[in-house]
């Protein structure tokens, strides 16, 4: 198995991208290829570790790309004429079958436009969407699409709903993932004209297509853990990510804090520390690595873009699992299926 990294993808790249590469090398099976401007990845490799890269492990390699994406570029010029790019340079080593999967924190927009045009789509998916995990009460939560879609519509948020239940079925062993639609009321006569309609269109098929769709919910229900996915926009989508991040540095800045006021607070607080470490862990969203995009032929992960080394760590560690548990191989299948039965149904009838 071989993972492609965009080593100049993100805000903190390529020294966050190095670091990370590094820190996982030696807890996955797979080569990594770091795709990115070589002299300058030998450079930094030398500063942080005082080595050369082939000392450090056999199974790290670099693919030299002359030019990088920026955060500000137009998605679609950017991966039309960035061509030497590290992000279109690994798009293509991926379709070509010279890579498994590949990473990105780089510009979402051209992340989107270079996985569906470079690698495609999956037949009978009109878009894919960003499917981030979130930690959940006893649980994990998917929150679909994360970002990359702003402008959704009904049948968009279906096939957001039957990717999710395709991907917890077969990756996370969930046999009927609890799917909702988020809204700021339960009422199914609330919300705007997307979510209304959505809501319609996915009571309709939700039997159809095998959804175990259980109806609107509100953010704050999201992480009761009986739900497994929220299907949304991607602006409102990504709205929420960022607000639950920003929720969780909250709680965790202001738990320690306390804790540590003084010293009879970090006196008492002793005997809790176990259970202060593993709340901690769970709250922290690093550990769930990156987003991969469902519904593109081959694995694309999106890594948040102010990745650190922990989280590209993390993400590259998912995307071996990922290529494990061949989560792509089976959304098509499962797509398959279901054209060929709907095709059935039209000859009968």
């Amino acid at each position: 198995m071989k993972i492609l990294l965009d080593a100049m993808g993100g805000d903190n790249a390529p020294e966050a991208t190095i670091k990370g590469a590094i820190n996982a090398i030696n807890k996955i099976k797979a080569e990594l290829i770091l795709i990115g401007k070589e002299q300058i990845i030998r450079e930094k490799i030398k500063e942080f570790y005082g080595k050369e890269m082939e000392e450090i492990s056999s199974r790290l390699s670099i693919k030299n790309a002359t030019e990088t994406i920026e955060m500000e570029d137009i998605p679609t010029m950017a991966i039309k004429h960035k061509k030497d790019s590290s992000m279109v340079v690994g798009f293509k080593m991926l379709k070509e079958g010279e890579g498994d999967v590949f990473i990105s924190a780089g510009n979402s927009g051209a992340l989107l436009t270079g996985a569906t045009l470079l690698v495609g789509r999956i037949k009978g998916i009109d878009r894919p969407a960003l499917a981030a995990i979130l930690p959940a009460y006893n649980s994990q939560l998917l929150l679909i699409d994360a970002g990359s879609n702003t402008n959704c519509k009904p049948i968009n948020l279906l096939q957001f709903a039957q990717m999710s239940t395709i991907y917890l079925r077969n990756t996370f062993g969930i046999e009927k993932p609890a799917i909702g639609l988020l809204n700021i009321g339960t009422e199914e006569t609330k919300g705007n004209e997307l979510v209304k309609e959505s809501y319609n269109l996915l009571k309709e098929k939700a039997e159809e297509l095998d959804i175990n769709f259980i109806g609107n919910v509100e953010g704050r229900d999201a992480f009761s853990g009986k739900i497994d996915a929220i299907v949304t926009d991607g602006f409102t989508g990504n709205v929420f990510l960022k607000t639950t991040e920003g929720v969780g540095k909250f709680v965790k800045r202001t738990l320690t804090e306390s804790l540590t006021k003084n010293l009879l607070a970090k006196i008492l607080s002793i005997p809790a520390l176990p259970a202060i470490k593993r709340f901690s862990k769970t709250m922290d969203y690093k550990s769930y690595g990156g987003a991969l995009f469902l519904g593109v032929k081959k694995p694309v992960v999106k890594a948040h873009g102010s990745s650190d080394k922990l989280l590209f760590e993390y993400t590259i560690i998912q995307a071996e699992k990922f290529v494990e548990n061949k989560a792509v191989d089976k959304m098509i299948e499962e797509f398959q299926k279901q054209q060929h039965n709907s095709n059935d149904q039209v000859v009968q009838k």
